[in-house]
């Protein structure tokens, strides 16, 4: 039998293992007392993606969060445990619909999300660059500066980039396809090969 952990027994005074499969159902029962509780103001889950394993959280609002592997997911989650609620859990039925629309993206079924989103972990002159990237289309590039004017700060690309940059949804709200002017690709939150990935996915 495997084992994950071990519990302890209060008569004998040590440890017992606990199987795999007990624990998997523990955690299927916490899932659904919290949610039927209204306990769980995050949900996440992992899912593998071909720039990969992506890490999808949401709130009841919406998809909060997408992070790549590269990010440190612990950390991820502990920023979101700070600047939203503790109340966090690793919970897979709210992001049934998430996985599934972002697995259709990379099977390239799908060229626009229709996800509900939580963007509030952006604000100010950042979250007018991200509400700025979700009018790009699926295959289509624009230019930091492109992207500058249009939020009424020519000036300010490098605040583009650092908005891009900080985008909590990449992916699923296209900061990739923000290139530089010459053309060439620019940085990348989940990396160059990321990048090239995604564009050359939607170039197909």
């Amino acid at each position: 039998m495997s084992t994950d952990i071990a519990g302890r027994d209060p008569e004998l005074g040590g440890l017992f293992p606990i199987a795999s499969v007990d624990l998997q159902l523990l955690h299927l029962r916490l899932e659904r007392a919290a949610r039927d509780s209204d306990l769980l103001d995050i949900a996440y889950r992992t899912i593998d993606t071909p720039v990969g394993e992506l890490l999808l959280a949401a709130t009841p609002a919406g998809l909060v969060r997408v992070a790549y592997a590269s990010q440190d997911f612990d950390a991820v989650l502990a920023d979101l445990a700070t600047r939203i609620s503790p109340r966090v859990l690793r919970s897979h039925p709210p992001l049934d619909a998430a996985a599934r629309e972002v697995g259709e993206y990379f099977a390239g079924t799908r060229t626009r999300f229709d996800l509900p989103l939580d963007l509030s972990l952006t604000a100010g002159f950042r979250r007018q660059v991200i509400e700025q990237l979700r009018e790009i289309g699926y295959g289509h590039r624009q230019s930091y500066a492109a992207i500058a004017a249009a939020v009424g700060s020519p000036r300010a690309v490098r605040a583009v980039g650092s908005a891009c940059g900080h985008n909590p949804l990449p992916v699923v709200i296209p900061c990739h396809r923000v290139v530089r002017a010459d053309g060439s690709i620019g940085q990348y939150v989940g990396g160059v090969n990321a990048k090239t990935t995604l564009l050359s996915l939607e170039a197909a």
